[in-house]
């Protein structure tokens, strides 16, 4: 099979010919239609976690059609839609184990895949994944704020933007100084104030979900909150957070992060995202183009998510 893959921290993937995986006892084979690309894929590129499996097949944003099912696989039979989150497999052991969904094939723990929207195509529901379902998480955990702050625009943040919006919260967005672009296109999905990280918001927030991983704002974001705050970081690396005074804290503010996701988790989002309805903007590449793919979100020029197009798959129309 085709496959993009990592030999070394902060070196580019390469293009490899590997052998077709066989699934094995409660796993099955998947036929790779698209697979999201996230900013955890470029912090393992760029050596900021540790301990990878190296030579690693990365992806974990994956949909596609499960081609044949391993022993005591029962739940997705041949010619079934699945998708593979972060949550693939655990050993309880090691960081991580599998490979993922840069190539033609991949096999997955079948408890840990879920079924696809029939309303979404592969590329627009890949982002859902990880980017979708990490941020349901830490919206969860946010608690019932009605006026929310998402520090960071990306890939996550444009999903719950149009799921926070549809549940009545008030969403003020936090750029980068200067993206204008950005700023109006958090307002186009409904933010009701966009800025820069560096602007105070017209009013206190109740709780703030932190997407770009950058320690300090996470205490950008404990200034502006109201008493009761929860601030959470949804990412699985982020830079030093810098200290504050108590007096910042105090108010029983809350900060907190996000580890995984459960699979309640996963089949709450994918029945509400339908309902909302939520609408990826996918920039599209294909499999040798994924080191292209990971430098748009390393420089900040991406608009929404980045999707690898690999195999047929369902398109879109």
């Amino acid at each position: 099979m085709r496959a993009m893959v990592l030999g070394r921290a902060e070196e580019p993937l390469r293009p490899a010919e590997l052998p077709d995986p066989r699934p094995g006892a409660g796993q099955v084979l998947i036929s790779v239609g698209a697979c999201g690309v996230c900013r955890t894929d470029l912090h393992i590129v760029d050596g900021e976690l540790d301990k990878p499996k190296l030579p690693l097949v990365l992806g974990h944003q994956i949909v596609g059609t499960v081609i044949e099912a391993g022993e005591r696989a029962e739940r997705f039979e041949p010619g079934r839609r699945v998708g593979v989150p972060w949550l693939g497999w655990t050993c309880g052991e090691c960081r991580y184990d599998v490979d993922g969904g840069y190539a033609e094939l991949a096999v997955a723990d079948e408890r840990f895949c879920f079924s696809i929207p029939a309303d979404y195509p592969d590329e627009q529901a890949a982002p859902l994944l990880c980017a979708g379902l990490i941020g349901y998480r830490a919206l969860r955990l946010v608690g019932d704020a009605e006026r929310i702050g998402f520090y960071g625009f990306g890939a996550a943040a444009h999903i719950l933007c149009q799921v926070a919006v549809h549940q009545g919260r008030r969403v003020f967005a936090f750029t980068r100084e200067g993206d204008a672009e950005g700023q109006a296109f958090a307002r186009e999905l409904g933010a009701e104030w966009a800025g820069s990280s560096e602007e105070a918001p017209p009013e206190e927030i109740d709780g703030a979900i932190v997407f770009a991983p950058i320690g300090p704002l996470m205490t950008t974001a404990l200034r502006a909150s109201a008493k009761g705050a929860r601030i959470i970081s949804a990412g699985i690396h982020m830079s030093d957070i810098p200290s504050f005074p108590y007096e910042q804290l105090w108010g029983e503010r809350v900060l907190g992060s996000v580890a995984n996701l459960t699979r309640q988790d996963g089949e709450e989002f994918l029945a509400i995202a339908p309902e909302v309805p939520v609408r990826t903007k996918v920039e599209l590449h294909s499999l040798e183009d994924a080191n292209e793919a990971l430098d748009s979100i390393r420089d900040g020029s991406l608009r929404g998510a980045a999707v690898l197009r690999i195999g047929p798959g369902r398109g879109s129309a």
